[in-house]
């Protein structure tokens, strides 16, 4: 009896073993052709190949770049295309970001380095050809980034704790350099804050979205208390002065004369939140744009009366275009896209 119990204790073993085997020699094929699959460009995507891509002023009039999500060998490389011309075929540049933007000559890449046990972070600044010329660590996964209109200065956001904004338990860090003496301000919370004209101290800081005015002044996102306020730093007083509520991810006009940015609407779904709005900072009047869906990104002035942005598609994210005026409708650029900017 007990010869047969131990026979039949062998046999089950062995068949569990087998079945272990075989569902890990699946996993191991499905997860290899997923990545055969990733690396070849499907049907219907964008058409991507290699070529030279810079950050100048280009002769043949103004370029978009931006991460291309497209499946294939350049997917989550920078790539340009004719900004009159943003579904038209891409140059691929080779360099990989997860967040970019640029501007005057300079890009800041927000990149992921993997490593046996855990993904690393950093922010690379740019120059004009795409190269290299600093880089930090960064402490958390890349979410913002934006670049002065001068190219002297450059911001990143990232996430220390959580990966959404949607919800309340997440931390963030954004950081402001200087690339002309790579003075870094690597937390924008120790600044000095002026809330509702007093100075205000709070354990739930979290500051993001930074977009520029000029070499000095900047607007982000200050969240404390569970309210958002849109902010004007001043990076040589070290301060940040509340101007607005329920503003996120601000994103500066470029006349200087209004943001664009999410508003959390009253009766929408908790995931859901954020509307497309604009404030006029003059009169601080509220216009809502036609775009209607959820909006979960930091949109970039096309002009001064039209906003680009990205949205969840096929691919990952496509990028969008509305009036800034709250007139016409929406409307998709292309596909496959994701963290844009204008050059020249």
């Amino acid at each position: 009896m007990n010869q047969l119990q131990n026979r039949t204790r062998i046999l089950v073993l062995l068949v569990a073993v087998l079945l272990l085997g075989a569902v890990g020699t699946g996993a191991v094929l499905y997860a290899a052709d997923r990545t055969a699959r990733r690396d070849q460009a499907q049907p219907g995507g964008p058409a991507v190949s290699p070529g030279h891509v810079t950050l100048q002023t280009p002769s043949g009039g103004r370029q978009l770049v931006f991460r291309n999500m497209a499946w294939g060998p350049h997917r989550d490389e920078l790539t340009a295309v004719p900004a009159d011309h943003a579904d038209g075929p891409r140059t691929a540049s080779g360099v990989h970001c997860l967040r970019f933007y640029a501007a005057g000559g300079t890009g800041i890449c927000l990149q992921a380095e993997h490593g046996a046990l855990e993904d690393t972070y950093r922010a690379v600044v740019l120059d004009d050809h795409l190269k290299e010329k600093r880089s930090f660590p960064a402490a958390g996964i890349p979410t913002r980034s934006r670049v002065s209109p001068s190219g002297h200065l450059a911001a990143w956001t990232v996430f220390v704790s959580g990966d959404s904004y949607a919800g309340t338990n997440f931390s963030t860090r954004t950081s402001i350099v200087d690339v002309r003496d790579w003075n870094l301000r690597d937390n924008l919370e120790t600044f000095d804050i002026i809330k509702d004209g007093r100075p205000y101290q709070a354990h739930d800081i979290n500051i993001w979205g930074v977009t520029f005015a000029d070499d000095n002044t900047f607007y982000a996102t200050l969240a404390t208390g569970g309210q958002t306020h849109l902010v004007r730093g001043d990076l040589a007083a070290r301060t940040l002065t509340t101007l607005h509520d329920n503003v996120e991810c601000p994103s500066l006009s470029p006349d200087g004369t209004r943001i664009a940015y999410k508003k959390r609407v009253p009766g929408l779904s908790a995931d859901a939140p954020w509307r497309l709005y604009v404030l006029d900072l003059a009169t601080m009047t509220e216009t809502a744009t036609a775009e209607q869906r959820n909006i979960d990104d930091q949109a970039v002035w096309t002009d001064t009366g039209t906003l680009l942005y990205a949205l969840p598609g096929d691919y990952g994210a496509d990028l969008w275009t509305v009036p800034a005026d709250g007139s016409g409708t929406a409307r998709r650029v292309t596909q496959a896209a994701v963290a844009p900017a204008y050059v020249g």
